[in-house]
């Protein structure tokens, strides 16, 4: 799914040299690799019959909704179009539902239907699941080392700028 980028993300990616990485570039780029890793293994776990796209977009509507069709395009990077299809996949599939706008009759919005969140429960289960018994599997002080090193991340991502 294609963002945006912003004038700091082009800025960075031009100011990293690749040729010498530092200890924090390496640092990084493991970090990176790990967490494109378990994002890959998340979604196997998952196993869902929706695009990524379609899941992404079903998972915003569940906790944004209701949205507009043009509000879940913006929030998700794609264009109009795109996004029409995405919904309409959703709506096929009774996970989401679309409802008039009283105030303007060209609009509505969108909202997960029962069926909707039910799915999305179950995937985030599957994937919990998944990554609980990857915890238990650890060495206690690895676990312990993982999840300071969490705290650690959330923490920073939560601040201005990040």
């Amino acid at each position: 799914m294609a963002r945006r980028q912003t004038k700091r993300q082009t800025s960075r990616q031009t100011t990293i040299d690749r040729a010498r990485p530092r200890d924090s570039q390496r640092a990084a780029i493991s970090l990176r690799i790990a967490i494109a890793r378990t994002a890959r293994r998340l979604r196997q776990e998952g196993a869902s019959d929706l695009s990524p796209t379609a899941l992404s977009a079903l998972a915003t509507i569940n906790r944004r909704g209701p949205v507009t069709p043009t509000d879940l395009a913006g929030i998700e990077g794609v264009k109009r179009p795109t996004a029409t299809r995405v919904i309409g996949r959703l709506l096929e599939a009774g996970l989401i539902e679309r409802v008039p706008d009283p105030d303007d009759g060209r609009s509505s919005f969108l909202s997960t239907t029962m069926l909707g969140s039910a799915y999305l429960n179950q995937l985030r289960s599957r994937k919990t699941a998944f990554l609980a018994d990857l915890l238990e599997s650890l060495p206690p002080e690895d676990a312990s080392t993982l999840e300071r090193a969490l705290e650690i991340l959330d923490r920073a991502l939560e601040e201005p700028g990040s």
